[in-house]
């Protein structure tokens, strides 16, 4: 970074270090229950101590820090059925985001997401299951641009900042990673077409699916606790 980006950027976060700290929690540096220390964020981040706490404050009305009494802040942890609740509620709101996408695409647009599903495919194709999670992430933001619906790309960014631990949870579960690319393939289709009905319907199926793999996946990993339990009696 230039000496004079890198001057910009330190006095942007010593004057709102919000978006520093949203990031660090987004991309699991700091991880869920996790202390927010002001004095530590203070001396970490150059900023004062007044823009630190409206920043903590500004996180725990987006739901990703939370405060107790006498203890301070920390990075809210979110349970397994709130993830779930989440994936629903995002089912709602990206379902009205690709019927606009629908709408709304150029040829251009439609030519970068088949971009963006074909470098997916290829990374499935290696067995890279982990790395398509990459092109996956990329896809929805971008028929979240073309969307142009600032309201719901705010709302689902919050709600998506809340999934950072779960990330990786569903594209493991077997036969998960090739249902989840036919569902983006119809996602895209549709929109290709200007169908929005159907663009609404297929987003919604897709994270419908996303919902029921992290349901099996939870019950999976409840299944091996209580075997691991039983062996050690």
């Amino acid at each position: 970074m230039p000496a004079a980006a890198a001057l910009s950027y330190s006095s942007a976060v010593a004057e709102d270090p919000y978006e520093a700290i949203r990031q660090e929690i987004v991309t699991g540096r700091l991880l869920p229950n996790e202390r927010l220390v002001e004095a530590d964020l203070v001396a970490r981040l150059g900023a004062q101590r007044t823009a630190v706490r409206a920043a903590l404050a500004r996180l725990a009305h987006e739901g990703l820090v939370e405060h107790e009494r006498n203890r301070g802040a920390k990075v809210r942890r979110v349970g397994e059925r709130e993830a779930i609740e989440i994936l629903e509620t995002r089912a709602v709101l990206e379902g009205l985001i690709a019927r606009k996408a629908a709408e709304r695409a150029t040829p251009e647009d439609v030519a970068e997401l088949r971009k963006t599903l074909a470098t997916m495919r290829s990374l499935l194709d290696r067995g890279d299951l982990l790395g398509s999670s990459q092109p996956n992430i990329e896809l929805h933001s971008r028929i979240l641009k073309v969307a142009d619906h600032p309201t719901v790309a705010r709302v689902v960014s919050t709600l998506n900042s809340q999934l950072v631990r779960f990330q990786y949870r569903t594209i493991l579960q077997p036969g998960r990673p090739e249902d989840s690319f036919a569902e983006h393939m119809a996602i895209v289709d549709a929109i290709a077409a200007g169908d929005g009905e159907a663009a609404e319907a297929a987003m919604r199926r897709h994270l419908s699916g996303v919902a029921e793999a992290l349901c099996a996946a939870v019950a999976a990993d409840e299944a091996a606790g209580l075997d691991a339990l039983a062996a050690r009696r």
